[in-house]
């Protein structure tokens, strides 16, 4: 079918004429010339991408920002670009679609090209009629001129990428983030074919794969200007547990209480970020035994804890990832502050873990203990079953019947973050400082579990916090959310008798 017909058989009335394009075309302001400011993030940017370039020099690195992606029919999911592609550009919530950044090989390095589609003139079809991509849609994209301004790299349009993917690409070694853009891997590996270079296909991928590894670990300890953007997103996650103590009297009683709460949260998340950093987690009574109850379905009811993992992501993407377990009435029941107490011990020992030259796996072995202590205690373990018994790697681990996930994992732009390093370099991984990671140990007693004493079943507990490595120790950097039982009844009266947290 031609584009004439396609017209003609669509549903949509757009007008083709002559007549109509002038007119559509005829009439706007002057668009604003001004010089845009260099935005603070840039030469941070700059000198990541400087970095990148130092490891694989003489190669040409592709890192795509990734597509819309279809939800329903014509209509596409809230873009977000690849991690990757923020976090050597700068760009964030505003990035625009299928973006690629290019760092093309140079004898001294590497030039830095943004390749993009940019706002397109008045007079075109796009301006009007495309329902995607058109400033009359979506509204305007920034011109080349502005990215050159505020970001300090060099701009071209999309259009001329192939070009550029195929200049020299038989003696040049290529490498993409395969996972950022499907279309676009494609598009290359049809270059690498074309051009016949001597590395096999399943070389080619490793290439990228130990690209995007390599990019993954870059991230692993954060500058000072991105552990500003974490605060941020910390003080607006703040904020949003603020609203849902302030909340859950009016969310208990309705048939999706959980989602009344997951509704208050996510108003903060919009007003004061870029959205949520996560699907939020509001497990109100048994579910929050179900480690990631995103579902958010049931009722909120007195007496019951409910336990909200949640964290604000701010425009430059970075994420808060927190975790508050709540009573809804304003009151820990003796059982519940029994395990809540026993949570927050766990928690006490894996932030004490968190210092330069342990390693990554350290902060979960310390949690483990006394989770496998308090269980043992309680007569919770198999008969005859020790503690050092539980607590041997190899043969043990009777308590994760009742914690079965681990203590912590690497936070940034991502909500689990630097997560394509190979083990070793994670989970056996020195820590150093710059690193943000979370420490959220828990307890969780399904309602239904015949092992658990009567008076546990349907009480789930989880306390996270989100901690910065500093030279001689950490730094709790969600400190000001309470933590401790007393401390957490003391905020809900504050916050439910106006004043604040």
């Amino acid at each position: 079918m031609t584009s004439d017909e396609q017209v003609k058989a669509s549903h949509r009335n757009t007008p083709t004429s002559d007549a109509f394009r002038a007119f559509i075309a005829s009439g706007w302001a002057t668009t604003d010339a001004a010089p845009v400011p260099r935005a603070e993030v840039a030469e941070h940017a700059a000198r990541r991408r400087a970095a990148l370039s130092r490891r694989f020099p003489g190669e040409r690195l592709i890192i795509p920002a990734g597509g819309l992606k279809v939800r329903s029919n014509d209509t596409d999911y809230t873009f977000r670009p690849h991690t990757a592609f923020a976090w050597l550009t700068g760009l964030g919530f505003d990035t625009e679609p299928d973006s690629v950044l290019v760092l093309d090989p140079r004898p001294d390095g590497h030039e830095a090209i943004l390749f993009f589609r940019p706002l397109a003139p008045r007079d075109s079809e796009e301006f009007f009629a495309d329902s995607r991509f058109g400033e009359f849609w979506v509204g305007p994209r920034p011109t080349m001129r502005e990215i050159e301004q505020r970001l300090g790299i060099g701009t071209r349009h999309i259009d001329s990428l192939p070009d550029v993917l195929a200049k020299d690409a038989g003696a040049t070694v290529v490498r993409v983030v395969r996972g950022a853009d499907g279309e676009l891997a494609r598009l290359v590996d049809e270059t690498r074919a074309q051009a016949e270079t001597p590395a096999s296909v399943t070389q080619q991928h490793e290439a990228d794969e130990e690209l995007a590894r390599h990019l993954s670990g870059m991230r692993l300890c954060k500058d000072e200007w991105e552990v500003g953007e974490m605060r941020k997103a910390i003080a607006a996650t703040h904020r949003g547990f603020d609203a849902i103590i302030a909340g859950l009297p009016e969310a208990v009683g309705k048939e999706r209480g959980e989602r009344w709460v997951e509704g208050l949260f996510g108003l903060y998340a919009r007003h004061d970020g870029n959205g949520i950093g996560y699907e939020t987690i509001c497990a109100s009574g048994d579910h929050a035994n179900t480690i990631h109850w995103t579902k958010n379905t049931g009722p909120v009811r007195e007496g019951d804890l409910i336990l909200v993992d949640a964290g604000v992501e701010v425009d430059s993407l970075y994420t808060a990832d927190i975790t508050r377990t709540l009573p809804v009435t304003g009151r820990f029941t003796d059982v519940q502050r029994k395990i809540y107490e026993a949570v927050l011990e766990a928690q006490e020992a894996g932030l004490a873990a968190v210092k330069p030259g342990n390693k990554f796996s350290d902060i979960h072995a310390a949690a483990n203990v006394v989770i496998a202590r308090r269980l043992h205690e309680w007569g919770l373990l198999p008969e005859g079953v020790t503690l050092e018994q539980t607590l041997d790697r190899e043969s043990g681990g009777w308590h994760r019947r009742w914690m079965v996930h681990g203590t912590s994992h690497h936070l940034g732009m991502d909500v689990h973050d630097c997560q394509m390093l190979l083990r070793q370099e994670y989970m056996d991984g020195e820590l150093k400082p710059g690193m943000i990671l979370t420490v959220e140990p828990g307890l969780y007693f399904k309602a239904d579990d015949l092992l658990a004493p009567a008076e546990f079943r349907g009480i789930g507990v989880r306390i996270e916090d989100n901690v910065l490595v500093t030279e001689d120790g950490h730094e709790n950097l969600s400190s000001a959310m309470p933590r401790t039982a007393d401390d957490v009844e003391a905020w809900i009266d504050r916050v439910r008798s106006g004043a604040g947290a």
